[in-house]
C-alpha cells in the first residue's frame, strides 16, 4: 500500500501547534472552491486566497469552502485567522496520520476521517479528509483533488432536494455519507479478491496464493485500523448537544452511524475469512505433503522384501543351493512379483491406497 508511511520525526522538538505538513505533496498549489447557497440561489467559484472570505452572518446563505492540497502552510494560517481556528486544529489538519475523530470546540466542530483510492495495481492509497463545521459554514480539506464529492456539488447545483434547504450541518452529513458509502465500493472489490483467492486455495494452492493472502490480510488490518474509530466518531455526532447540529439533522448522522457499523462488521468478517484461509492453506500444504509421504512410504515398503531377497542372492558365497538351479532366476522374479502384488492388495484392502 503506497503512501501509508509518513515521516513524523520532522516535528521532533517543536512546540504544540507548530504547523508542519506531514504527508506526501500531491500538488504545487492548493485549489480552493467556494460554494455559497441557500434555498433559491447557488454560486460556485474558484478563489486563490481566503483573505476576502468572511464567515457569513447568521441566518444567511451557507458557505462551503473546499481545499484540495495541504502543502501551503500560509493558506492554513490564513484560514485559522479568518475563522478563528485553534492552532492545534491546524496542526491536526496538516498531520495526515490522524485517526477518525470529532472535537467540539464550541463555535465549531472539527471532524477528520480517511478516504481510500485504488492504485493501478489494485492496492489502497489512504487520504485524510478534514472538516470544520461552523454555524452556517463548512470547510473541507483533502490531500489531493478527487471526484468523490462531485455528486454532493451536483445535488447543490440542482434546486430540488433537501440539501439546498438545510444548513451546514446537513452538508457535513452529506460529505460524511459520501465518504462512508465509498467504503462499500472498496469492500465489494475486496470481497471479489477474496473469492478469487479462495478458488485458487481450494483448487491448487501455491506460494503465490500465500503471498496474495498475506497481502490481503495486511490491507484488511490497515482498513480496520483506519475505519474502526469511525463508529465512535459518527456516534458522537449523532448524540452531540452542540447547537451546530440541529435536531432535524441528528437522525441523518445516526443513519451514517448505521452504515459505519455495517462497514466495520464487513471488515471483521473479511478478516476472519482471511485468517481461516491462511489456516486452510497451511493445512492443505500439510495434507499434500502427507500424501506424498504416504506414496513414498508405500513404495519403500513394497521394495523392502524385494531388496531383502536381492541382497541375499547378491552375496558372493560360492556354495548357494539356488545358484546352480536352472529356473532359479525366473523363480526369484516370480516370488518378487507375488510379494509385491500381495502387499499392494493388502494396502488397498486396508484403504491405505
Amino acid at each position: 500500500m503506497p503512501g501509508t508511511t509518513r515521516k513524523r520525526s520532522v516535528k521532533t522538538g517543536l512546540p504544540p501547534g507548530s504547523l508542519v505538513h506531514i504527508g506526501q505533496r500531491h500538488a504545487e498549489r492548493a485549489k480552493i472552491l467556494l460554494c455559497e447557497y441557500d434555498e433559491s440561489h447557488y454560486r460556485e467559484r474558484e478563489i486563490h486566497s481566503l483573505g476576502g472570505v468572511l464567515p457569513p452572518p447568521d441566518g444567511t446563505a451557507v458557505a462551503w469552502i473546499h481545499i484540495d492540497g495541504l502543502q501551503e502552510i500560509p493558506l492554513l494560517e490564513q484560514m485559522g485567522n479568518v475563522f478563528g481556528l485553534h492552532p492545534l486544529i491546524l496542526e491536526d489538519i496538516l498531520n495526515t496520520e490522524q485517526r477518525p475523530k470529532s472535537e467540539d470546540h464550541g463555535d465549531y466542530i472539527y471532524i477528520v476521517l480517511r478516504l481510500f483510492h485504488e492504485d493501478t495495481g489494485g492496492g489502497l492509497i489512504p487520504e485524510q479528509v478534514s472538516m470544520v463545521l461552523g454555524p452556517n459554514w463548512l470547510i473541507s480539506l483533502q490531500e489531493r483533488k478527487g471526484s468523490l464529492l462531485d455528486p454532493v456539488r451536483e445535488r447543490l447545483r440542482n434546486e430540488k432536494g433537501r440539501l439546498r434547504k438545510a444548513g451546514a450541518d446537513y452538508l457535513a452529513h452529506a460529505l460524511l455519507d459520501a465518504i462512508v458509502d465509498s467504503y462499500f465500493v472498496i469492500l465489494d472489490k475486496f470481497g471479489e479478491k477474496i473469492e478469487t483467492v479462495e478458488e485458487a486455495l481450494v483448487g491448487h494452492p501455491s506460494p503465490a496464493t500465500l503471498r496474495e493472502i498475506q497481502s490481503l490480510k495486511r490491507e484488511i488490518i490497515f482498513l480496520r485500523k483506519s475505519i474502526w474509530p469511525l463508529r465512535e466518531m459518527v456516534g458522537g455526532l449523532g448524540r452531540s448537544d452542540s447547537p451546530l447540529i440541529r435536531e432535524l439533522s441528528v437522525i441523518y448522522f445516526r443513519d451514517v452511524y448505521d452504515h459505519a457499523v455495517q462497514v466495520i462488521d464487513t471488515i471483521e468478517t473479511y478478516r476472519d475469512m482471511l485468517s481461516g484461509m491462511l489456516d486452510i492453506y497451511l493445512s492443505s500444504i500439510s495434507n499434500r505433503m502427507n500424501e506424498v509421504m504416504k506414496v513414498l512410504t508405500v513404495i519403500a515398503t513394497v521394495f523392502m522384501p524385494l531388496t531383502f531377497l536381492a541382497g541375499i542372492y547378491g552375496m558372493n558365497f560360492k556354495y548357494m543351493p539356488e545358484l546352480e538351479w536352472r529356473w532359479g532366476y525366473i523363480a526369484l522374479w516370480g516370488l518378487m512379483v507375488v510379494i509385491a502384488v500381495f502387499m499392494l492388495i493388502l494396502f488397498r484392502r486396508k484403504k491405505w491406497l
